[in-house]
């Protein structure tokens, strides 16, 4: 059984350090800006944006600041009951994992919502913990059994995915992303799909959607005025595409307001 101890989110601490201990619990780490140097049993390991570790109980660990520069993580502190096999390699192994997770954006919503879910007082909220808990864990299991993907895939993946998202209001095509890398559609599509896990379109609706949400909360722009901003000129397919991402129509995200969870965005 899996017992939560506790989730930090530490943003841009000056400062931060932490002294060097034997743990007496499990550690799972999202950093989500900046750099944290760490030693890890007489070792010293760097960990910056993306990057998903996982420190075990017993390890003799201590952090701080790369050079003074202060980052943002997210912390999840847990103990696993004595003698339990989980089924999950590398918690029954007890090794420290440094990861870098392909799919960092959905990890972040799920932490985002396990910190919130820490610090309310809903009823049945650390059912929902566990449950968030155990799919991180899934998460970085799944993909620790994927092959490594070579230096070069990961470079043009990412060629890609900057493109994206510096332009995702505009109007995009495959044709027009091969070129970025000097490849064939089909390539760039693959293997962006190898790397994040989808296609370069899904991810482009992907962003349109997140920055919907954001401005049907936070402006007074109508929904055709969001739909025309984010490229989408048809305002009912911006509604189908919408609820294909969100499971709601934009007037029925309004009425749940910050309350809806948009983890779904990036399954």
């Amino acid at each position: 059984m899996i017992q939560i101890i506790s989730v930090h989110f530490d943003h841009y601490i000056p400062n931060w350090r932490t002294q060097m201990e034997v743990l007496g619990h499990n550690v799972i780490v999202l950093v989500m800006e900046g750099k944290v140097r760490y030693e890890i049993n007489g070792e010293e390991i760097v960990a910056e944006r993306g990057d998903f570790l996982y420190i075990p109980k017993s390890t003799r660990r201590c952090g701080e600041n790369l050079n003074g520069s202060p980052h943002q993580k997210y912390t999840l502190l847990f103990t696993i009951e004595p003698g339990m096999d989980t089924g999950i390699p590398f918690l029954d192994q007890g090794r420290f994992i440094q990861f870098r997770l392909a799919n960092f954006q959905y990890a972040q919503r799920r932490f985002e919502r396990l910190y919130e879910e820490m610090r309310g007082s809903k009823s049945f909220r650390f059912i929902i913990c566990l449950g968030i808990v155990q799919e991180l864990i899934g998460i970085l299991s799944r993909e620790l059994e994927k092959p490594e993907v070579t230096p070069i895939k990961m470079k043009y993946a990412q060629i890609v995915k900057h493109y994206l998202l510096e332009h995702y209001r505009e109007p995009i095509e495959i044709e027009q992303l091969a070129r970025l890398i000097h490849r064939s559609p089909n390539y760039t599509t693959a293997l962006f799909k190898e790397v994040f896990g989808h296609s370069p379109i899904r991810y482009m609706h992907q962003l349109r959607v997140l920055e919907a949400c954001n401005l049907l909360l936070h402006s007074d722009m109508t929904i055709a005025g969001i739909s025309q901003y984010l490229g989408y000129y048809d305002t009912s397919y911006f509604f189908r595409v919408f609820k294909k991402y969100s499971a709601m129509s934009p007037s029925e995200f309004i009425t749940r307001g910050s309350q809806s969870d948009l983890s779904q965005l990036f399954s």
